[in-house]
């Protein structure tokens, strides 16, 4: 399922550097997550880059958008190859 950043965000830039698939987006006040961008890095890492950099722990699992292992990967391999 995609990720979701919570209101204890505190716009810090840490977890947007780090998505390969720039899925983050600067919001107003906190940041965002674009879930059709979202792999949770599937396709690249063991676990979503972004969660061990955030500070304050905001990253979470988004409950109400879950998505298999199959369809993250699915939705990597597309997003790759509109890139290419």
């Amino acid at each position: 399922m995609p990720l979701i950043i919570t209101d204890e965000c505190i716009a810090c830039d840490a977890c947007r550097e780090e998505c390969p698939m720039d899925a983050i987006e600067e919001g107003d006040p906190v940041y965002f997550i674009e879930p059709d961008r979202c792999t949770e890095c599937v396709g690249l890492y063991d676990e979503p880059a972004c969660i061990p950099v955030c500070p304050v722990d905001c990253i979470l699992p988004d409950k109400e958008n879950a998505e298999t292992t199959q369809e993250l990967l699915y939705k990597f391999k597309q997003l790759t190859e509109e890139e290419e």
